[in-house]
């Protein structure tokens, strides 16, 4: 049995992840914007809403992937980071299921590799709820 975290309330184009990000004293949410862009492009079926404090993307109520702003850095997060394919080692953790990648100001990040784990995250969430 698959294990999915279900969030209620989920819609496309939340407005509280676009207050999220337009916040004016949040610099590094800036840097996070793209990344979870990438994330509502994935398909028509992604939703979103502001959980625990940051966007999160889902399909239908299902969550596979957020983003967070901390002082120093960005995390692009999936709930089920650790079973994907992580062929350059972008992914950080050490949890269950949960892994990330951080993003830094001025710091390069290898854009192709974490798109790639963006798409692979969306395509896990669909198969999972697929075998449901």
């Amino acid at each position: 049995m698959t294990q999915l975290f279900r969030l209620a309330g989920a819609l496309r184009g939340d407005p509280e992840v676009d207050a999220w990000f337009a916040a004016p004293e949040h610099d590094l949410r800036r840097l996070a914007q793209p990344w979870f862009e990438a994330l509502r492009a994935l398909g028509p079926d992604v939703r979103e809403l502001v959980h625990d404090g940051h966007p999160t993307a889902c399909v239908g109520d299902a969550a596979f992937a957020y983003v967070d702003a901390f002082s120093a850095h960005v995390n692009v997060g999936f709930f089920h980071g650790a079973a994907l394919d992580d062929p350059v080692g972008l992914l950080e953790g050490s949890g269950k299921r949960m892994r990330h990648v951080k993003v830094r100001w001025g710091r390069p990040v290898d854009a192709e590799a974490l798109n790639a784990l963006i798409a692979a995250a969306y395509r896990d969430v669909r198969a999972r709820l697929a075998s449901e």
